[in-house]
């Protein structure tokens, strides 16, 4: 969400910064609209006064015994056409809002340009880069191959409820959890997030705080009593700052959860159909952190931090990968992109994104903050989410990248102690 009065003062920076993400003379649109706005919020002010006054007068004429029947019906005139007035004003303000609601945060300075994930950065790999032929991996399966034998069925799963949801049975089902408890000791213990157990179903307010509402509602879904099931945990978590004033001295707040996440995936048909990348519900452990601006950025890379380690403690090859502007989420002004190796693909795959939305979310959710015992205005915070990670990514890039020729997977060390001390599962375990 924009401020109006800072689009009025330098429309020019508004205009570049919106440019960047691929939409041209947005300063002119809402400047019109506002004008108009200003001048129906003029009108109407000054109608209103017309007749409160002219009430005044006649009250005052007829105290001294006179005439008034010229300004009774200027008064009626008044009454019939101010709520015409008042209608349009209303008409106006809500296209203004909606108008602003659909515009996308405007880009840090050092967000590269570009269109697509073509022109994104990448700035680290992790030990190093692995080989992007598919050929490279020759013999490796990917995970349908391997998770099968271990437990994991598609047919079930869309049975039950449709397509891209998936039943996990026997070992799968525990390496699963396994993970998901890994990665919020990890996050709770290490890096001081404090696990938080939020909602799972919102108001469209706290939709609309984070970002997914209005433009993405068809990416979410809707129960009959007009809650929402969350696409990601980052929307509870961060409104829990909604229409709050907190202390700076408690920044930053930094939460971290384990839920279920729901997505309708509207515009994915045809991709990724085969197996658990995309599915309409998975696990995630998701971190938010609420900053004052000054921190922000030294936050963003300290999240980032926090979630490749959740790869290198797994022994995951991974890359980060600076996000250009015109692959960058909605409510981001920059994103970094963790990218796991999956060797049955040749290919790295997002598994998590970490992003600084600035003081965009918190405008939406009139989220601030100020210095206890002072009498200083209330400021925005800055929000910032990441995933730490998805856990259904993450399991998939434990089978394989720690395959073995028998079809076993190999446990990685720091997850041994969440398997009783294994340090392998095996088809034979599902089939006991």
């Amino acid at each position: 969400m924009f401020d109006l009065r800072a689009i009025r003062d330098n429309p020019d920076e508004f205009d570049r910064g919106l440019a960047r993400r691929g939409l041209t003379g947005m300063a002119d649109q809402v400047l019109a609209l506002d004008a108009e706005r200003r001048r129906i919020q003029t009108e109407t002010q000054e109608a209103q006064q017309r007749r409160n006054a002219l009430s005044k007068e006649i009250g005052q004429a007829k105290s001294r015994g006179e005439k008034a029947d010229d300004m009774i019906a200027e008064v009626g005139e008044l009454k019939q056409r101010l709520p015409a007035l008042e209608e349009q004003q209303r008409t106006l303000d809500e296209r203004m809002e909606l108008l602003l609601a659909t515009l996308p945060n405007l880009p840090a300075a050092d967000v590269p340009d570009g269109e697509d994930e073509a022109h994104n950065l990448v700035k680290s790999y992790w030990p190093g880069p692995a080989p992007v032929d598919p050929a490279t991996a020759e013999g490796a399966k990917d995970h349908v191959e391997l998770g099968e034998p271990l437990g994991m069925d598609a047919e079930d799963g869309a049975r039950l409820a449709g397509a891209r949801f998936t039943v996990l049975r026997g070992p799968l089902a525990r390496l699963e959890r396994a993970l998901g408890q890994f990665m919020l000791d990890l996050q709770t213990t290490r890096f001081g997030y404090e696990e938080t157990s939020p909602p799972i179903l919102v108001r469209s307010p706290a939709l609309f705080g984070t970002g997914q509402l209005p433009k993405f509602a068809e990416d979410l879904f809707h129960t009959t009593d007009d809650r929402w099931l969350i696409p990601t945990a980052e929307v509870p978590l961060t409104n829990l700052v909604r229409e709050r004033i907190v202390e700076a001295e408690t920044l930053p707040l930094r939460r971290t959860a384990l839920t279920p996440c729901f997505r309708a995936e509207a515009g994915a048909a045809g991709k990724d159909t085969r197996g658990m990348i995309r599915q309409h519900q998975f696990w995630k452990v998701e971190l938010v952190s609420i900053t004052t601006p000054e921190q922000s950025d030294a936050e963003h890379e300290r999240m980032t931090d926090a979630a490749e380690t959740v790869l290198r403690e797994l022994e995951l090859p991974f890359r980060r990968v600076l996000l250009c502007t015109g692959d960058m989420g909605f409510t981001a002004r920059k994103t970094y992109d963790l990218e796991v190796w999956l060797p049955g693909q040749g290919t790295y795959r997002e598994i998590s994104s970490c992003s600084n939305c600035g003081d965009f979310q918190a405008r939406r959710m009139d989220a601030r903050f100020r210095a206890k015992g002072t009498t200083d205005s209330p400021r925005f915070v800055h929000t910032l989410n990441g995933s730490g990670l998805a856990v259904g990514r993450t399991l998939i890039a434990v089978l394989e990248n720690h395959q073995l020729p028998d079809g076993s997977i190999a446990i990685p060390k720091a997850l041994r102690p969440y398997l009783g001390g294994a340090e392998r599962i095996s088809p034979k375990e599902s089939q006991a």
